[in-house]
């Protein structure tokens, strides 16, 4: 049995959605559950693509393959933002054409955003101090 392979990227600096953006795009994936026919299993920290809807019994898998996650970090940088941190395409994802991109762009595409338009985090443009640094009258 072979391991699967996976392309995974950690999206730096980190794509930021505001409160009302988060709001839209959450509302919109959740109209896109793949418990009511979309492709979309969304929780808080992971975002998931699913080739198709949820057919198995019960509302299980069945014969849905996952493309890929988005992990996110709900209330951060602030309390109603939603951070994109990191970005995973199956092996079976990328052997259907998806990408790092192409599947944040389809995550996004409800609210009008794609990876490349999207909001970034701030960076800092000074180096972090040095933690184990003495201070001076300290």
């Amino acid at each position: 049995m072979s391991v699967a392979s996976e392309t995974s990227r950690v999206i730096r600096p980190a794509a930021v959605l505001n409160d009302e953006t988060a709001r839209q795009l959450l509302l919109a994936l959740q109209e896109m559950d793949v418990a009511r026919g979309g492709v979309w299993n969304v929780s808080v920290g992971m975002w998931q693509r699913y080739d198709r809807p949820w057919n198995g019994p019960g509302g299980m898998m069945g014969e849905s393959r996952l493309i890929g996650t988005v992990a996110t970090v709900y209330a951060a940088p602030t309390k109603f933002e939603i951070t994109i941190y990191r970005v995973t395409v199956t092996e079976y994802g990328a052997e259907h054409g998806w990408t790092v991109e192409s599947l944040c762009d389809d995550a996004l595409r409800p609210v009008g955003l794609t990876l490349d338009s999207c909001p970034r985090a701030e960076m800092l443009n000074s180096p972090m101090p040095d933690p184990f640094r003495a201070r001076a009258g300290s």
